[in-house]
């Protein structure tokens, strides 16, 4: 008896020590190693870009040169006022734009260039006195008198940051300054809204952040053309010859690009980077069979078919699997002879002037019609020069568009300088800079609060530091761009914003949130049970045998007792 008493007692021992060590130290590791890892995320500040308040400041320099002011009113300047508007695009959404306007006369060489004998020679002698900085304007007041101007000319924008405006006759010296203050306001606003950025725009570029109402959509038809933004693009020049057995076709492409185009994308390097490859595609043929029309002794390709014309143009094309970045394609055809002349019809049957169309967010197209090579002694195939002057002054207006430098009719009395060799004023550039960094913002905490309620709501997805580390760049960055835009630094806040977009998009497709994104509970049941089931068992059973033998023998003793 005793042995067996010491027998049991031994097994029980040995029973309550499994137990133990499976509790105390098995439990805590397999929790501890099979935990999914989750690092820390600024979830706070995150929270806090779901209502997002953007402010917009913009520096604005009003001179006056002589015979605009009084000596009176010469005492009381310079000054300056602080304008601002505030707008509720929907209830987590605001917008303010603040205009800081600086009032002073002018120096002594800046009324010697306004004495040009054209406003936009006085533009470039402005210009040359000082640079003004990105986002910022500088808007000279000239007397009515002044030859400057034509008289059904009013105010003048020229190629920098910089605008000259006319008097009204109804102002003369001897009002007040308020009046006379009063009176340019609306005027001003005018260019702000012409040369820096108009609440349409911003509305526009909120787009991934706002569902806008139908009647917003069809003001914003400019910016729903153009591509969205991106870090990068990739311009594609495409030649198609439907037939070489009719032309040979030659085009200096290289040379082309490097006049007309590089000198554009070199100023646009602060919104992206640009890459440009062409190519030659032969047999290449249209999607739409041309119609040929008596009435113009020509074929026409009317705008219902245009959209049928892409698709099959496209599949040859081909794209460049190792980027991302979007494309931009321009393909230049010359129609064979048998379908020569081609004219492009708008809706309302009239051939289109540059016989040209672009494609919102794809590219254009342009026919390029040789038929009067084709005469009855030609010898086929026909070499062909292409004039690209022609060729690329077409493609440099539709890239404008689609990159998404708009070009809005200016008011009645408003002039604007035509563009320069760059092809992009300096104030279109702040402009469309303007519109990129709340698209930047906008996108950017729309991906990063999206990643954050992905991740709140399955918990089993991996959280590694890589993630966290980009999630809180781009939490900084965004942070960063938004002191930008309300110091009205825009450079940085254009570069603050694109980072942040690169860190949040890098954040949300990394591929390591994926490996348990679709692994529910039940899973991890079928998998754990035939794991610790056979284990758990015999020490359950063996708890439960000593917890009984106790009870018996607690029951025991108070029988004797008693």
């Amino acid at each position: 008896m005793a042995t067996t008493e010491v027998e049991r007692r031994r097994g029980q021992l040995a029973a309550l020590s499994i137990a133990a060590v499976v509790i105390i130290v098995g439990v805590p590791l397999w929790w501890r190693t099979t935990e999914t890892y989750r690092a820390w995320l600024p979830v706070s500040q995150i929270k806090e870009f779901a209502t997002l308040q953007l402010l917009l400041s913009v520096d604005v320099e009003v001179v006056f040169s002589r015979g605009t002011v009084s000596p009176e009113q010469q005492k009381k300047v310079p000054m300056t006022q602080t304008q601002d508007e505030e707008h509720r695009v929907d209830e987590n959404t605001a917008l303010k734009y603040r205009y800081e306007i600086r009032y002073r006369t002018a120096t002594i060489m800046e009324e010697d260039a306004l004495k040009q004998p054209t406003a936009s020679d006085a533009d470039l002698s402005l210009h040359a006195l000082s640079e003004n900085p990105c986002g910022s304007l500088v808007v000279y007041v000239i007397p009515e008198s002044s030859s400057l101007l034509s008289e059904d000319v009013d105010v003048y924008i020229g190629q920098k940051r910089t605008a000259i405006l006319r008097l009204g006759a109804q102002m003369r010296v001897g009002r007040t300054l308020e009046q006379l203050l009063a009176h340019l306001e609306p005027r001003i606003k005018k260019i702000l809204h012409m040369m820096s950025f108009s609440h349409t725009d911003i509305t526009a570029a909120l787009s991934d952040r706002v569902r806008l109402a139908p009647g917003n959509r069809e003001n914003i038809v400019d910016s729903m053309r153009a591509f969205k933004s991106s870090p990068g693009y990739e311009i594609t020049f495409s030649l198609l010859n439907p037939d070489p057995k009719s032309h040979r076709l030659h085009w200096d492409i290289e040379s082309a690009v490097e006049t007309y185009v590089q000198p554009l994308l070199t100023k646009l390097a602060p919104i992206a980077n640009f890459s440009i490859d062409s190519q030659t595609l032969y047999y290449a043929m249209l999607g739409v069979n041309p119609r040929f029309d008596i009435s113009r002794s020509s074929y026409t390709l009317n705008a219902e078919s245009l959209a049928h014309v892409i698709n099959p143009v496209e599949a040859r094309l081909g794209s460049n699997a190792a980027s991302s970045n979007p494309v931009l394609n321009f393909l230049l055809y010359v129609p064979d002879a048998l379908h020569s002349p081609l004219h492009i019809l708008d809706r309302k049957k009239q051939a289109v002037h540059s016989n040209a169309f672009h494609s919102p967010r794809w590219g254009g197209i342009m026919v390029y019609n040789v038929n009067d090579v084709y005469g009855p002694e030609a010898v086929l195939p026909v070499d062909i020069n292409i004039n690209m002057a022609k060729v690329m002054g077409v493609f440099l207006a539709q890239l404008r568009l689609l990159l998404g430098v708009q070009s809005s009719s200016p008011p009645p009395g408003f002039v604007v300088a035509s563009c320069s060799s760059t092809g992009l004023a300096d104030w279109e550039l702040d402009r469309l800079m303007w519109s990129r960094s709340v698209e930047n913002v906008a996108t950017a905490t729309t991906t990063i609060t999206s990643l954050a309620q992905l991740l709140d709501q399955i918990g089993n997805i991996v959280i590694n530091d890589n993630i966290a580390e980009q999630v809180s760049s781009a939490v900084t960055s965004l942070q960063l761009a938004v002191a930008e835009l309300e110091a009205g630094n825009l450079g940085f806040a254009l570069q603050y914003s694109k980072e942040a977009i690169l860190a949040s998009e890098r954040a949300f497709f990394d591929p390591s949130l994926l490996h348990l994104l679709y692994f529910p509970d039940d899973q991890k049941f079928a998998i754990y049970i035939p794991l610790f089931l056979p284990m758990c068992v015999p020490i359950l059973l063996s708890l439960i045998k000593i917890a009984s033998d106790a009870r018996q023998k607690r029951r025991e003793k108070q029988a004797k007792k008693d």
